[in-house]
């Protein structure tokens, strides 16, 4: 409702909620906090699981920040910021979601702190955003560059992001599986695209020491015929996205049959079809067949009798990982095929896993795509593994892109706070006060991990602001196995820089957005629509329920 020369003007659509003000933006303010005073418990390797259960009971239990904000059911639209926060720290680089949500809630405290001082919310935001940008720049001198092909740096920075992780007791093997996976696929320069290239086979009922990297694709498939070899050495593979099947006409038709000869001409056309189907795919030189759609039984005979592997059904998404991981190209039509479309690999094996029929198609040379067979004890196990390893080939890849990295352990972030308390001095007017408050946020990250680790923060948080005057105590953070503030890049403990910089730079943008809101228009929410009068289903007249619209008393 609006105002003019003293009558009230209704602008906004009846029940439409108007928060102003102050009321507005500490509103969002504490609802961000919220979210992010919910995960700080989850932070370091000493942080505490999350039990999730959703609408329909199923149950998931993580410690990872992307998980728990995806599948929380938020209906505030300040928390639901905070959440897409997450979810694109996740998207961008795979990693540093819940640091990211904590670092923001703790900017918008200190925010609130400095409200409460009547400094206005626009100088603080501005100060923010000036922060973010020398600490981005203190970032670039602070990293260290690695060297392509620094396998060690590459297993320590897997480890490290698996340190908080659930299956943190097979770190290792999950270190050293990413690395693997991300280097053998070669020189991939997008992100999204070279994890999606490598395909994670979960299978419960061993344990996670069982899990390897296979050079080829797993399919969750078995051979369309009985007859067909189980192994195929120096495989040869056809890769069709042709139904093997006779086409059914578009139109019905009759066809009169006066003899018996006619219909054995019909079927002798029949299996000359099929039979042609085969002999196309021997002619091409292949052994193994890939299709994306079906394959008739009839078909299929003919295809073992000629000792070929055939799957079919197979997915697009798989067809096309089975092309860039045996170096072949998927032909439309069998019509197309040659011997120069055929894809390759040492040997294509039909192996049973548990209880699954799976075809591993293996020994790929130069694979642009790969596989991980990924092995636990129990579903949820299986599922946690899944979370740990997917952050692993992030953050491997990540690195082996930019190749620099910074000190784990809240070193960075102490750092970065000192670093900024001293650019804070330099600078005039109230905005001062915002990138002094901005430093002191970043220290929320060396604290909350000593807090969680058992450590308290506050002796934690000195130590570390002593050791950080000077420039040999830049790496100085919190080690949690050792329980110690000491050179947490000495002990291998490290982080890509590019997963600290989209923490800090997401952070502070949703800070100063949130800051600058004074008003908030929430529509009110839509009803489902009204029963018919009388209450009927369908609008059948009251009395007409029951089975069949049948009157009262009559029902069976």
């Amino acid at each position: 409702m609006a105002q003019l020369s003293g009558v009230p003007i209704l602008i906004l659509r009846e029940g439409t909620q108007n928060v102003k003000g102050k009321d507005a933006r500490r509103s969002n303010m504490r609802a961000i906090m919220a979210v992010a005073e919910m995960l700080k418990s989850t932070l370091g390797p000493r942080g505490m699981d999350k039990m999730l259960v959703d609408s329909l009971g199923d149950i998931t239990i993580t410690n990872d920040g992307a998980t728990i904000v995806d599948k929380m059911d938020v209906d505030n639209p300040a928390a639901k910021m905070a959440v897409q926060l997450a979810k694109t720290q996740d998207k961008r680089v795979g990693d540093g979601t819940t640091t990211a949500v904590v670092f923001a809630g703790t900017l918008l405290r200190k925010a609130e702190e400095l409200m409460d001082q009547d400094i206005h919310p626009a100088i603080i935001a501005r100060g923010f955003l000036r922060a973010n940008t020398e600490a981005q720049k203190v970032l670039e001198k602070l990293a260290v560059k690695i060297k392509a092909g620094d396998l060690d740096t590459l297993v320590k920075v897997a480890t490290t992001t698996m340190n908080s992780k659930g299956a943190v007791g097979d770190r290792s093997i999950f270190a050293h599986l990413a690395v693997d996976a991300i280097t053998g696929i070669g020189e991939e320069k997008d992100l999204l695209n070279k994890v999606k290239r490598i395909k994670v086979v979960k299978k419960k009922g061993k344990s996670v020491q069982d899990s390897r990297l296979i050079k080829g694709i797993i399919l969750e498939k078995e051979p369309v015929h009985p007859e067909m070899p189980k192994l195929v050495t120096g495989a040869k593979i056809a890769i069709l996205a042709d139904s093997l099947e006779i086409k059914k006409t578009q139109f019905d038709q009759q066809t009169w049959i006066s003899s018996a000869s006619q219909v054995q001409g019909f079927l002798d056309r029949e299996v000359n079809v099929f039979k042609g189907f085969a002999q196309k795919v021997k002619e091409a030189g292949a052994n193994v067949l890939i299709n994306q759609k079906g394959i008739d039984d009839k078909a299929a005979n003919f295809l073992a009798k000629e000792g070929i592997l055939a799957i079919k059904s197979v997915t697009q998404s798989d067809i096309d990982l089975v092309a860039k991981a045996t170096g072949g190209t998927m032909c439309a039509s069998l019509k197309d095929l040659e011997a120069k479309n055929l894809g390759h690999a040492d040997k294509v094996e039909c192996v049973k896993v548990e209880d699954t029929d799976m075809v591993f198609i293996e020994g790929c040379k130069d694979p642009k795509a790969l596989s991980i067979l990924l092995r636990a004890g129990v579903d949820k196990s299986v599922e946690e593994a899944e979370r740990t390893l997917h952050d692993a080939l992030c953050v491997t890849a990540v690195l082996a892109e930019h190749k620099s990295v910074v000190a784990g352990g809240g070193a960075v972030e102490a750092e970065l706070a000192a670093r900024l308390k001293d650019f804070a001095r330099k600078q005039g007017g109230r905005e001062q006060l915002a990138i002094d408050a901005f430093a002191d946020a970043l220290e929320i990250i060396p604290s909350t991990l000593a807090e969680n680790g058992g450590m308290d923060p506050i002796d934690t948080i000195a130590e570390l602001r002593s050791k950080h005057t000077t420039a040999a105590g830049k790496w100085i953070g919190v080690n949690l196995y050792t329980k110690k503030v000491e050179d947490t890049f000495k002990a291998g403990i490290l982080e890509p820089e590019q997963i600290i910089k989209q923490v800090i730079t997401l952070a502070s943008d949703l800070a100063a957005l949130i800051l600058r809101i004074d008003d908030m228009l929430i529509a009110k929410k839509s009803r489902a629509p009204a029963m018919p009068p009388g209450g009927g289903m369908g609008g059948m007249p009251p009395g007409m329920g029951g089975m069949g619209g049948m009157p009262p008393g009559m029902g069976m």
